[in-house]
């Protein structure tokens, strides 16, 4: 089975189908570009894929996890498997680069102080966030704020990263260098699912490409330049 896996789904959002009879698979270890223009369902797929929306017909698989099946309070269990990071990095202004990592560990379930200490500098290392952890997020630039939002979704160990146009707000050379890591987590074995607008990246990137367009989806072959 894939990491995620749709079969005959059927996604809705305000009353509205967005997607009918939807057959859709993403396997262990792919990288995989979700393109579209602006209302072709990419951001529903996303919000159904970590739990946001249910699907209200057919099948749905994400991570273990059946997404017909599963309860409200089982949610938080499905995204801790999940890393997703935004195009507006999502990040709490009011709380240090520290403590918008320590609430998401300790939402999950964390409690040791001296391991959720070691965590955060795990990732922090991991996405080379050289700035003190004491910086709020409006202190740091664009960039840096999308490598914190990186680091977050790493924190717990996640089989499957979404990225939802995570180059969206940044200049090209600080695009690259963001693109440059996504793909070092994705060579070190974690699956990534990343909307974009950015054909550039898609480009210098490559990775398997699936088109949104008048409620479906389908895989389409890059152009040899």
């Amino acid at each position: 089975m894939g990491v995620v896996s749709l079969n005959s789904a059927t996604i809705s959002q305000r009353n509205k189908i967005v997607f009918e009879d939807l057959d859709f698979k993403i396997n262990s270890g792919e990288f995989v570009f979700l393109i579209g223009k602006t209302g072709s369902g990419k951001s529903s797929l996303i919000k159904t894929l970590y739990g946001d929306i249910q699907i209200t017909s057919g099948d749905g698989n994400v991570v273990g996890f059946d997404l017909k099946k599963i309860k409200n309070n089982q949610i938080h269990l499905l995204r801790r498997k999940i890393g997703v990071v935004f195009q507006d990095f999502k990040l709490l202004q009011d709380m240090t680069i520290f403590e918008n990592l320590n609430f998401v560990l300790r939402a999950t379930g964390w409690k040791d102080k001296n391991k959720i200490k070691n965590k955060i500098q795990e990732v922090l290392r991991l996405v080379s966030i050289n700035a003190p952890v004491e910086k709020y997020p409006f202190e740091l630039s664009g960039g840096e704020q999308q490598r914190v939002s990186i680091a977050r979704a790493l924190l717990n160990e996640p089989e499957l990263i979404i990225a939802d146009e995570p180059t969206g707000n940044l200049d090209p050379d600080t695009s690259q260098t963001i693109m440059h890591l996504l793909k070092k987590l994705h060579e070190s074995g974690i699956t990534v699912l990343m909307a974009t607008h950015d054909y550039n990246m898609i480009i210098k990137f490559p990775g398997k490409i699936f088109q949104c367009e008048n409620g479906k989806i389908f895989e389409v072959i890059a152009k040899e330049n």
